[in-house]
């Protein structure tokens, strides 16, 4: 694998200053390690044009939204987890290529919202399936989203509940801190319409933040980079003043080119945004969420589940209407 310094100074010219001299949980950089970001053979919008190569929607997503590279979520659906994970990261990096993964499994996932409710069988098993997960990854270059919604779905739970989440995040940061020396962790932060940023620093605190490479933001969400950008930013001014540390933050940019109209469960009109890549305001630009898959049984997916893949939706996006 190819190491690029270079690239590496380039990237961390774009950042603010802060955040370019952000701590880190390793020293090793995955970015500098692989040429470019991993592309999902199996993603749901490239199974989709596979199998309807005649639809005429497919050329414009293939073009549009199949090759983009875009992360690969991980849950109970994944089978024996630590294979699945060791099978994708291991195709990535024999492509010289660094693999985006998500881990969203956690006890109680979408307990107040859900559309996406499951997750693992209790605490105990959580700490076992992550811990698999982050095995899985071993040494190779990877970047983690760890738990999308986690830190922000608090609107129904009580104390204990809380805590009890916390810890299972600060355990999982610790297993890929044990497990996985060349993986970034991005530990969830939501985004800027859920919680206040002096709210969301103590939430990531108190998850283990320092532990994490950095912040996610905007996870299947439609919000603009710049406001995600200058949320990310105030919540890192909270992390200094408070803890004494800042990090980096990566944004979810799949859905995000007309911004958001306050809905969040497959709102109408929205459009894909600017494709994974280095910088951008940001640590990195990322797709989190693969553009026409549903939020749920809500909006223009009306009748869908969620993660299911909308055709129409999908080319839709791809022109903004």
């Amino acid at each position: 694998m190819r190491r690029k310094l270079l690239a590496l100074v380039a990237a961390l010219s774009s950042l603010p200053l802060a955040l370019a001299a952000a701590p880190s949980a390793h020293a090793a950089d995955p970015t500098t390690m692989t040429n470019g970001f991993y592309a999902d053979p199996d993603s749901s919008a490239k199974r989709w044009v596979a199998a309807n190569p005649g639809d005429g929607r497919a050329q414009a997503i293939n073009a549009s939204i199949a090759n983009t590279p875009t992360a690969r979520w991980f849950g109970s659906w994944s089978g024996t987890i630590g294979t699945a994970t060791g099978a994708y990261v291991g195709a990535a990096d024999a492509r010289d290529k660094l693999p985006v993964l998500v881990a969203y499994n956690i006890y109680n996932r979408d307990y107040c919202g859900g559309h996406s409710a499951g997750g693992a069988s209790s605490p105990s098993a959580y700490a076992s399936w992550i811990a698999q997960f982050a095995g899985g990854i071993a040494g190779r270059p990877a970047v983690v989203v760890l738990e999308p919604d986690s830190l922000g779905d608090y609107g129904c739970m009580n104390q204990a509940q809380i805590d009890e989440r916390e810890a299972m995040l600060t355990g999982a940061l610790a297993e890929f801190n044990r497990q996985a020396p060349n993986t970034w962790v991005y530990l969830d932060a939501g985004n800027p319409a859920w919680a206040g940023a002096a709210t969301m620093a103590q939430r990531l605190h108190e998850a283990g933040l320092r532990q994490a490479h950095g912040f996610s933001l905007n996870v299947s969400n439609y919000l603009t980079t710049a406001e995600n950008t200058a949320y990310g930013n105030a919540v890192n001014r909270e992390l200094g003043a408070r803890y004494g540390y800042t990090k980096p933050f990566v944004v979810d940019t799949s859905r995000n080119g007309n911004g958001s109209n306050g809905q969040w469960c497959n709102p109408a009109g929205r459009r894909i945004g600017t494709p994974t890549q280095l910088g951008g305001g940001a640590e990195m630009l990322l797709w989190i969420k693969v553009p026409g898959e549903s939020d749920g049984n809500c909006g223009v997916g009306a009748g869908s589940s969620a993660g299911q893949f909308l055709p129409e939706v999908a080319y839709k996006m791809i022109y903004g209407y």
